[in-house]
């Protein structure tokens, strides 16, 4: 016959049971982030802004798997206007604390493309902030950095080598140009640069609802 447990018995046999596995237990912080895997830290990104966009009352869906272009597809109540949404999530892991991106988000620019950035921070208790940007903005971003980037020389002076990469970043004032249009470039996108795109939903000019 199965032996039967109560629940006063299951709750005390819990502590040692995730002790052994070497899982989280309930006490002080749960987790740091850098041991989730990046599918995981992805989609906690995604679900975040969708989150956002319901409840500001519109009609949001995640796009199906293998749509080019997007992550999560985005209209007003009226259907009056629909955006395309690709989100970058990033936790706080690495030097730099920029999005990863590629060559081809240089190129990739449509009015009705939007970016949102999430930082999700480095403990489940930090707070989640995303930053909402038009695609032309995220391409010119990433276009005049890595060309500046690309022109500067790197440690004792050797050239950098092209690469397909790219880093979307908070501050970009690492980069040390030697022309003067470089200079103006990287000005332009130092510390703060981001803050009005914070959590500015209204960039994606979809008609507001009151929300919740």
């Amino acid at each position: 016959m199965a032996e039967v447990f109560s629940i006063g018995a299951c709750l005390a046999l819990a502590p040692n049971c995730l002790e052994n596995r070497n899982l989280p237990t309930l006490q002080g912080e749960v987790l740091d982030m850098a041991t989730i895997s990046s599918s995981i830290v992805g989609a906690a990104g995604e679900y975040h802004v969708m989150s956002q966009l319901l409840r500001r009352g519109w009609i949001a869906a995640i796009a199906p798997d293998g749509a080019p272009n997007m992550d999560i597809l985005v209209t007003d109540e009226n259907s009056e206007k629909l955006c395309a949404i690709q989100v970058k999530t990033r936790r706080n892991i690495g030097g730099d604390r920029g999005w990863h991106m590629k060559a081809k988000h240089e190129e990739m620019v449509n009015e009705d493309l939007f970016y949102i950035f999430v930082d999700v921070g480095g403990k489940p208790s930090d707070p989640t902030t995303s930053y909402i940007l038009p695609s032309q903005v995220v391409a010119e971003c990433i276009r005049d950095c890595y060309r500046v980037w690309l022109e500067t020389p790197g440690k004792e002076g050797r050239p950098h080598q092209a690469n397909d990469m790219r880093r979307f970043r908070y501050d970009y004032s690492n980069v040390k140009p030697i022309t003067e249009e470089g200079k103006s470039i990287i000005e332009r996108y130092r510390q703060g640069w981001l803050e009005k795109y914070r959590e500015n939903w209204n960039v994606l000019g979809l008609l507001s609802e009151d929300g919740f």
